[in-house]
């Protein structure tokens, strides 16, 4: 015997983001298979901190997040954090899970991209009655010690400086969508 209320389509179980699961998953995966992992982030959301530096026209960075290009490297359910050096500077990394648009492999572009839907309800919670703008967190660089010689940043070369290689290192990702 059921009653009324479990035939109703009002009394589902909600469940939480499946977004953050799949990143660690998908992170854990390409690790595995001894290549770099990437995440695409949408800086322009609240609560991204990312140095600003190195954002593209549309306010995306491409942040390395392999073992090797970073340190203290947490993945919740809210956020992935990390401190990481750019241009030689160690930077606390904050990137909310909304704000992950994609995580793909920089060798073959395999991975997994993520869209809006559901995710723009959790980028506004914490800012009741803000008017529309979104805050920016501040970046502020942290104390690590130095690394071994650090050759390149890990979310790449600032826009203004193309890295030698084909295509002036325009050669984006290569990403497939699977439906």
């Amino acid at each position: 015997m059921t009653s009324d209320k479990d035939n109703t389509g009002d009394d589902k179980p909600s469940m939480s983001s499946s977004q953050p699961y799949l990143i660690r998953a998908i992170y854990e995966w390409i690790v595995d298979n001894n290549l770099t992992p990437y995440l695409m982030v949408d800086a322009t959301k609240e609560g991204a901190i990312v140095p600003e530096d190195y954002l593209d026209d549309q306010g995306r960075i491409i942040l390395n997040i392999s073992p090797s290009a970073t340190s203290e490297l947490l993945m919740s359910n809210e956020e992935v954090t990390f401190n990481a050096r750019f241009s030689g500077q160690a930077i606390g990394i904050v990137v909310p899970t909304y704000c992950v648009k994609a995580i793909y492999a920089r060798e073959n572009g395999q991975g997994m991209m993520f869209n809006d839907e559901g995710q723009d309800v959790t980028a506004e919670q914490g800012g009741a009655g803000g008017g529309g703008k979104k805050k920016r967190a501040l970046l502020e660089s942290v104390s690590a010690p130095e690394s071994d010689g650090g050759s390149s940043p890990p979310g790449g070369t600032p826009p203004d400086k193309k890295p030698p290689g084909k295509n002036g290192g325009k050669k984006g990702p290569n990403l497939k969508v699977v439906k």
